[in-house]
């Protein structure tokens, strides 16, 4: 990698993915991808050059890889799965409608390419536990389905074309950067903020609802280590399983609650987001990312819950 485009670059994965670029491959080198009303800020503006960018515009992106002679491109432009079920056509559009426009830009320019997938990719007649590699995918979303077809459209476009494609299946992220975004693991973020407000969280999700969930510093550098990843050792391109930790809401509780003993929770269950964590795995097997590009987290319940309240205090309460 030596330019990169980052679409979706003030998002919630690509706010921090930018920055984290720029400090590997120089500001000047990686172009932050926006929208009109999304608007790079502060940092992200300050750091590197920015230019509009709509996913499903192929015109629009083929200029400003041509402008600044990209040669990766991440795509991250999506909607959360949430979101995505409430505007089943408009996340189709940016989902599928976007890929292909990115696909052929990369075909036409010589471009890899890194489009994320999701555990969300999985349906309810997946293996819950340990989800393999290569199993069963019939998710019952529009978010999921969009998943699974970008899995197939970027390995399509590596097979006949011979586009550089490569993807994991992010797990729920969390992180003190961004805000929430819609997605059904989001409690997971919401619940550092409420504990460190000295707030009562309320819990969307159900006690015992094991999710797989991953600290943003993780995602990060999966992301990126898998782009400079050797193509010889790819067995696999799209999608990769990567796994941290996997818990239920009273495990997490119980984990801030070591930290902040006053912290309290309950729980008011939100049927659609319920109904997305049941049909997901309850954890997955991530031995083929280990085994073909070195995947190893460094993050724990534990060691990101300890982080995640050290920089939330700092940045809500000064």
């Amino acid at each position: 990698m030596k330019n990169i485009l980052i679409i979706g670059a003030t998002g919630q994965i690509g706010s921090e993915l930018t920055m984290k670029l720029r400090e590997l491959y120089g500001g000047a080198n990686v172009v932050a991808g926006y929208i009109p009303g999304a608007e790079p800020k502060g940092e992200l503006l300050e750091s590197g050059p920015a230019e509009i960018c709509d996913v499903t515009d192929g015109g629009q992106i083929a200029a400003i890889v041509k402008k600044y002679n990209i040669d990766t491109i991440y795509n991250l432009a999506a909607l959360l799965s949430v979101v995505a079920e409430g505007k089943p056509l408009l996340a189709w559009k940016i989902g599928i409608g976007g890929l292909l426009s990115v696909l052929e830009v990369a075909r036409e320019n010589g471009c890899a390419v890194f489009t994320p997938s999701s555990i969300g990719a999985f349906g309810p007649e997946s293996p819950a536990d340990k989800t393999p590699q290569d199993t069963i995918q019939r998710p019952r979303t529009i978010y999921g389905i969009s998943k699974v077809t970008t899995e197939l459209l970027s390995d399509y476009y590596h097979n006949k074309y011979g586009v550089d494609t490569r993807s994991v299946r992010f797990p729920g992220l969390i992180s003190y950067v961004a805000p929430p975004g819609g997605g059904t693991t989001d409690y997971a973020v919401d619940i550092y903020y409420s504990a460190v407000r000295g707030e009562r969280f309320v819990c969307p999700i159900g006690a015992g609802t094991l999710m797989d969930m991953m600290y943003m510093p993780d995602a990060l550098q999966a992301a990126v280590q898998l782009m400079e990843a050797d193509p010889a050792r790819l067995v696999h391109r799209n999608s990769f399983n990567i796994a941290s930790m996997s818990f239920a809401p009273e495990t997490i509780f119980a984990c801030i609650k070591k930290y902040k003993p006053a912290f309290e929770m309950t729980f008011d269950v939100d049927p659609l987001k319920q109904a997305n964590a049941d049909s997901w795995p309850n954890s997955i097997d991530d031995t083929c990312a280990r085994e073909e590009w070195g995947w190893n987290p460094t993050y724990d319940l534990d060691s990101m819950t300890v982080d995640m309240l050290d920089k939330l205090s700092k940045k809500l309460l000064g």
